[in-house]
């Protein structure tokens, strides 16, 4: 099978993976959003930065370098598990000692029981990490969503009753657990792999000169991502933090199925082309123009739909966490543009620039958040939108110098996405806000009316102009089926 096929075929199967974990997480979320209180989701958000840190322990460098190494054997696989497996048992010792004095910091005694039993998803994920990076690698995309949409399912329903016995936040963490051990347990199932009682220096030699770097950035990021949730934690209520972690889940949402199923299929597929920079930057345009493609109008639409949206998912309760939502839509349409920049220059091998990107990036938000404090949370979230344009031109420059693709020819090829989504916008905001008010139609009513109208507005006018980016997705996806 060609390159483009494999890709293809992995970008199904991984957008059928994402979007069926998301659906199920969704209605999950949306179900256990009526059941526990803002305060409750709050805790949970108070816990983000270790979330985020087992994440970036699955997703280490040293399996990234896995991934991009042509000739990797069972040295390589299990020199990498053993090491994860290591420094997962080592991280949770260290977060199990740590667990009183960040609740103390929080001022909720309750954290240190939460946390110390939440953490044991990082040994569950350092169980699977070869194994994910060896089907990823291999393009087994349909292996990966059999695997996971059970996982959430079963974990989902445990959360779900959990939640209706009275579990309160327990059911939240039980979930995450139980969703953790199956999917560890599957890919075990799933992959032909087995390690074995291998270390190799050199293996590990070269894996942790390409990986230590990403890894660390990797947890720069994450601990740079997770600042909001401790400052908001810190120095807010809980409620307010529930309405900051609901908000930014709500707005991931389409970002996880469009954005990160393209960038994990496309990450081991431009790894292959990574010294053929005509290419490379080829198949990178057309990947940047998709992500907007889809992701801009997604957010610009929701920026619309909020205050409906909010009351008919998640009743009146959380409508405090409309304007946050509408805030971070925004930041949302930068994010995949700054991301895939920087992930030119993984691809390319440069993982001492990214460190240095991000020991730079990460310096100068952690004095912009501390500026941003006394102007409340809407100061921080108008920051985070600042940075991530900040943050968009500097990785576009490292990665233009690396594959000539400069910021002003990768606007020229995004812009006329984002500027039909916004007048599309703006349209039906306008027929939301003197038609279907004055009407007083129902929230459904709304979102059904506003949508219908958006989609095929953005959609004709895209077919009208013929717009690259829906020309493409016609010639790869829609004749090929």
């Amino acid at each position: 099978m060609s390159l483009r096929k494999k890709t293809l075929s992995g970008m199904v199967w991984t957008f059928g993976q994402q979007f069926s974990v998301q659906l199920i997480g969704f209605f999950v979320s949306v179900i256990l959003a009526r059941i526990l209180s803002p305060s409750e989701f709050g805790l949970i958000g108070m816990m983000s930065i270790f979330i985020a840190l087992g994440r970036s322990l699955m997703d280490s460098g040293l399996t990234s370098s896995i991934i991009r190494t042509p000739d990797a054997d069972q040295r390589d696989y299990s020199t990498v598990f053993i090491i994860n497996l290591v420094a997962s048992v080592i991280i949770y010792f260290l977060i199990y000692f740590s667990a009183p004095f960040i609740a103390i910091f929080y001022k909720q005694e309750i954290l240190t029981d939460l946390i110390r039993v939440y953490s044991f998803l990082f040994i569950f994920q350092a169980f699977m990490s070869v194994q994910n990076a060896v089907l990823t690698k291999e393009l087994k995309f349909k292996a990966l969503m059999i695997i996971q949409i059970p996982s959430v399912l079963i974990g989902g329903v445990v959360g779900v009753v959990l939640a209706y016995l009275g579990f309160g936040v327990w059911s939240l963490v039980y979930m995450y657990l139980c969703q953790g051990f199956l999917s560890s347990l599957q890919h075990w199932f799933y992959s032909d792999w087995r390690p074995k009682l291998v270390f190799d220096r050199a293996r590990f030699k070269y894996h942790f000169n390409f990986g230590y770097k990403i890894t660390l950035a990797g947890l720069l990021e994450s601990i740079y991502q997770n600042l909001y949730t401790i400052i908001i934690g810190k120095y807010f209520s809980a409620a307010q933090l529930g309405y900051y972690s609901r908000a930014f889940s709500l707005r991931q949402l389409p970002i996880s199925n469009i954005s990160a199923v393209i960038g994990k299929v496309t990450y081991p597929m431009l790894s292959s082309i990574s010294q053929d920079n005509e290419k490379l930057r080829g198949y990178y345009r057309k990947l940047m123009q998709q992500v907007v493609f889809w992701i801009a109008p997604l957010m610009i639409l929701s920026i619309v739909l909020a205050e409906p949206l909010f009351r008919f998912l998640l009743t009146e309760k959380w409508l405090p966490a409309v304007p946050y939502f509408q805030i971070m839509c925004i930041t949302g349409i930068i994010y995949p543009l700054q991301s895939y920049n920087y992930n030119i220059i993984k691809v390319k091998g440069r993982t001492d620039l990214t460190l240095k990107i991000q020991m730079v990036k990460k310096a100068y938000c952690v004095i912009g958040i501390i500026c941003a404090v006394p102007f409340g949370i809407y100061g921080l979230l108008i920051f985070q939108l600042l940075a991530a344009i900040v943050d968009y031109n500097i990785d576009c420059y490292f990665s233009a110098k690396l594959i000539d693709y400069p910021i002003i020819k990768q606007l020229r090829h995004i812009l006329p996405s984002v500027s039909i989504a916004v007048v599309v916008g703006m349209v039906s905001y306008a027929f939301d806000q003197f038609l279907l008010q004055e009407m007083k139609a129902s929230d459904f009513i709304r979102l059904l009316g506003v949508s219908g109208l958006f989609a095929t507005m953005y959609l004709s006018i895209s077919y009208l102009i013929k717009l690259a980016a829906l020309i493409e997705f016609k010639e790869t996806f829609i004749k090929k089926a």
